[in-house]
């Protein structure tokens, strides 16, 4: 694959598995949160997902959190915006924010689940969770000691990859109305 082209980039993308599409924030409101987005940094509009409940391994025990996510693109990165709901521990619940909006993890895009999880592994780093799904496969990789975030690692998919797609071309034609977009109960993005 060739590396893709943009007038704000002063190299081609790295070849392989090294692309993160998305970073992903903690946040106590996410309609606030997204709302501000908007305002400050032109970003959206944000698709605000319902809150959902999502099977999930952490650190070794089998549990269930209660979450919600708002996302939209800005320029070549997708922003993603969580909030957990319940005090299950987990990936966000334990990580130290102060109060504020914190970045959490960067995400990347796999069609090799396994063997990229194997790859962050044999490096040393622990898979601190695991979503639980059999519709869709994400690792959280503890990196957190040597970049200060997660990895998160995401199995590529048809429907993955469409419902990346329309919220890029939501974003790419967006007129700065309606910022705060709440989707239905399928929570996929509307073109």
């Amino acid at each position: 694959m060739t590396g893709l082209e943009h007038r704000l980039y002063q190299q081609p993308w790295p070849e392989g598995e090294y692309r993160f599409f998305q970073l992903g924030f903690l946040v106590d409101d996410i309609t606030e949160a997204a709302g501000r987005w908007a305002r400050v940094f032109g970003v959206g509009p944000f698709h605000v997902m319902p809150v959902f409940d999502a099977p999930t391994m952490y650190r070794g025990t089998e549990t269930s959190i209660r979450a919600q996510v708002a996302v939209a693109q800005a320029g070549p990165v997708q922003i993603e915006l969580i909030r957990q709901y319940c005090d299950t521990p987990s990936v966000y619940r334990d990580w130290t924010r102060n109060g504020a909006a914190s970045l959490h993890q960067l995400a990347t895009v796999t069609p090799d689940y396994e063997g990229t999880k194997a790859r962050y592994e044999a490096q040393g780093y622990q898979i601190e969770a695991e979503n639980m799904s059999p519709k869709m496969r994400v690792a959280y990789v503890d990196t957190s000691a040597d970049f200060g975030f997660y990895t998160e690692v995401v199995e590529q998919t048809p429907g993955f990859l469409a419902n990346l797609g329309r919220i890029s071309r939501s974003s790419a034609g967006w007129d700065g109305t309606d910022p705060v977009r709440q989707l239905g109960e399928r929570g996929r993005a509307r073109d």
